[in-house]
């Protein structure tokens, strides 16, 4: 079979699409027949290198994907041919006290699929079974691959750790992104006001469309003043910060007394500086959120299966293409998520 796969860390150029060995099965894994798979940032910094974590090369990314099941193994009760699934990335021990609390993204050994052991983004695949949800057959390919691990990661910031409350207001930051514009929907189900940030004028009215109240344009404007005066001072509920670096004292000013940013990833920077006083004295809570339970996956793709969430594609390539999609994410090209395709598959 043919994947996408990387044999060094490096630059955007040692992404290739090869012939490989097809997967083998094991007793409780589904072989899947991938039809489309999506990017995340993650895939670039699994591509770049991350501290700590060791990769057997050459390494194939990808933590989202879709597609149709061939075979499934002998243990395996959920699944038989021909169900169409999609893959959630996270893997939990199941036996770890947080596992047995139904915390399993708090798992001792959480790990995810793509970043830590190799991915999805090959035509064949072989997923644990826990490790794949169920499709409708009305659902799309693209859409399918692109929801699973944006908005389980949104769903489970607002709605469980920040225990977002209708009436509130919660601040979105990069509202273009994949978690970003999962999460502007998700605040504006939860009935909440929401404030959006995004670079550019286009960006800021595809926020406005799937839910955004207000908008604001980073890049002209510092984004913690701006919500000092559209709040006539008092800021919001609620940050959603997946960003980090220079953004993170901003979400901190941005917050009235008593409020809460979550955040999920720094993908501006993991070690900004952060204003311990401004912390204390106004009484800020800060919480950190991982992925999500199986529990919260299935309440936030069923939300995406029945229409309420718009899974944005900014653009579809074939998966010999994945080193320009690394690219548009790179440079921040465009709104919601960028899906590759096995070529077999690809139809322009």
């Amino acid at each position: 079979m043919y994947a996408v796969q990387f044999a060094e860390h490096g630059d955007r150029d040692v992404v290739e699409y090869a012939e490989r060995p097809g997967p083998t099965v094991g007793r409780d894994e589904v072989l899947v027949d991938v039809k489309a798979g999506a990017l995340n940032h993650l895939d670039v910094w699994t591509r770049r290198g991350l501290p700590g974590i060791d990769l057997e090369f050459p390494h194939v990314p990808g933590s989202d994907a879709a597609g149709v099941v061939e075979s499934v193994g002998d243990a395996v009760t959920r699944f038989e041919p021909g169900d169409h699934v999609a893959v959630s990335a996270g893997v939990s021990c199941g036996d770890c006290e947080f596992c047995r609390d139904g915390e399993e993204s708090l798992c001792e050994s959480y790990h995810l699929l793509g970043e830590h052991v190799p991915g999805v983004h090959s035509e064949f695949t072989a997923v644990p079974e826990d490790n794949l949800v169920a499709v409708p057959d009305h659902v799309d390919w693209e859409t399918a691959a692109a929801a699973p691990l944006v908005f389980q990661t949104a769903w489970r910031m607002l709605m469980t750790r920040a225990e977002l409350r209708a009436g509130e207001s919660v601040l979105v930051l990069g509202a273009s992104g994949g978690v970003g514009h999962a999460a502007v929907q998700i605040a504006d189900f939860a009935g909440a006001e929401v404030y959006a940030t995004a670079s550019t004028d286009e960006k800021l009215d595809y926020a406005r469309e799937i839910g955004a109240d207000h908008a604001i344009n980073y890049e002209e404007n510092d984004f913690s003043d701006e919500i000092y005066e559209r709040t006539d001072g008092r800021g919001v509920d609620v940050v959603v910060d997946h960003v980090g670096g220079e953004t993170w004292d901003k979400s901190l000013k941005s917050l009235v007394k008593g409020g809460r940013v979550v955040t999920c990833g720094a993908t501006a920077g993991a070690t900004p500086e952060t204003n311990v006083n401004r912390v204390f004295w106004n009484q800020l809570e800060i919480l950190g959120s991982t992925m999500a339970t199986p529990g919260e996956v299935d309440d936030a793709l069923a939300k995406v299966w029945d229409g309420t969430f718009d899974v944005r594609v900014r653009e579809t390539l074939p998966m010999s293409e994945t080193g320009r999609a690394h690219g548009l994410l790179e440079d921040r090209e465009g709104f919601g998520k960028v899906v590759v395709v096995p070529d077999s598959e690809f139809d322009e």
